[in-house]
């Protein structure tokens, strides 16, 4: 009799411990078939989500998310038609929530969303040639009431100027602790805002006078890298592939996109400038400036300015492209570079 218990205990757990695997395994019964898949998708190319059902179970049903996000639901195992159309560009995050036998189970994937546009090759031409202070670790670069407004960095050197752009002279400086490590700046509503490297903190000032008005804390722990304005809203690049869109008021996050070209994500988008509805974004040590749709993060154009570099004197510091004012009066565009002694007035041509 105890014989036939101990059988009987023996089999009940083995029952329970396989119907516990099966229940722990059921998440790798399914998965998103990527047969007919693509590693990288465009805005207008559909997507078409099924299952690999190995294991031949019933599927009553199946519901599918893009970013956890609901897109539709289909019955058995049928195709699942997907538009792109308006998500951000970057990697999407992909599930299926399947229905069988009663049960349910869960697989995810992933694909990479990039830009259907082909940025184009802008060419330029010279207005003027400025002098430009040599010192000067030019970190953002803006006109407002047709005075230049320029942010510098490195650690105990960062400031914020005001510059008469045809001679090189400062003739407003406010200078930062030794701690911060300045970095892109823009103006709107009379206050210059101006943001640090890697101390999460950004400051805001007077555009008359230059007194600060407050300290502000980056809504995320990221880096700050450049700065520019809509006339509303604020943009703040991180040195990622992000562009951040944040309410001046508040500094929080109200948007933000992904900078992608047609093949890839664009990393390291440094000084910004809002130029007639476009985001003009300064490429770290890619000496050119990238055209961007403030919507989509869309790259539609591409400037290469790598030949201003061999105009300017050679010197042990001298480093980046780093710069862009536009200047709406002249409608033309004034670029420099960090240390260097010149800055270019420019005109774009097609």
């Amino acid at each position: 009799m105890k014989t036939l218990k101990a059988l009987a205990f023996i089999s009940l757990t083995v029952a329970l411990q396989s119907c516990g695997d099966d229940d722990k395994n059921k998440n790798n019964l399914f998965r998103i078939d990527t047969s007919d898949m693509k590693q990288q998708y465009q805005p207008q190319d559909p997507l078409n989500l099924s299952l690999v059902n190995e294991k031949k179970k019933e599927i009553d049903s199946v519901v599918y998310y893009i970013n956890d996000v609901r897109e539709g639901a289909v019955k058995g195992n049928e195709k699942l038609k997907v538009s792109l159309e308006g998500q951000k560009f970057g990697y999407q995050n992909l599930k299926a929530l399947v229905f069988y036998d009663g049960n349910n189970a869960e697989t995810e994937g992933r694909i990479e969303l990039t830009s259907g546009i082909e940025p184009k090759l802008l060419q330029y031409e010279i207005v003027n040639t400025y002098p430009h202070d040599i010192h000067a670790y030019t970190q953002g670069l803006e006109f407002y009431r047709d005075t230049l407004f320029e942010g510098t960095g490195q650690y105990k050197h960062s400031s914020l100027r005001k510059v008469n752009y045809k001679t090189g002279e400062v003739y407003k400086e406010v200078k930062q602790e030794n701690k911060y490590f300045g970095e892109g700046i823009t103006v709107l509503n009379n206050k210059v805002y101006q943001l640090t490297w890697r101390e999460t903190t950004g400051f805001i000032y007077s555009a008359d006078t230059f007194e600060k008005i407050k300290e502000f804390t980056y809504f995320k722990k990221i880096e700050g890298w450049g700065l520019t304005n809509d006339g509303k809203y604020l943009y703040q690049s991180d040195g990622t592939e992000k562009i951040w869109k944040l309410d001046p008021e508040t500094m929080e996050e109200a948007d933000y996109v992904n900078v992608y070209t047609k093949n890839s994500k664009i990393k390291a988008v440094n000084e910004l400038e809002w130029i007639e509805g476009k985001i003009y974004g300064n490429v770290y040590q890619k000496d050119a400036v990238a055209v961007i749709n403030p919507t989509t993060g869309a790259v539609e154009a591409i400037i290469d300015f790598s030949q201003l570099k061999k105009l300017v004197t050679k010197h042990p510091k001298l480093d980046v492209l780093n710069g862009i004012a536009y200047n709406p009066k002249t409608k033309t565009i004034f670029v420099t570079g960090k240390n260097w002694d010149k800055m270019f007035e420019i005109k774009i041509k097609e």
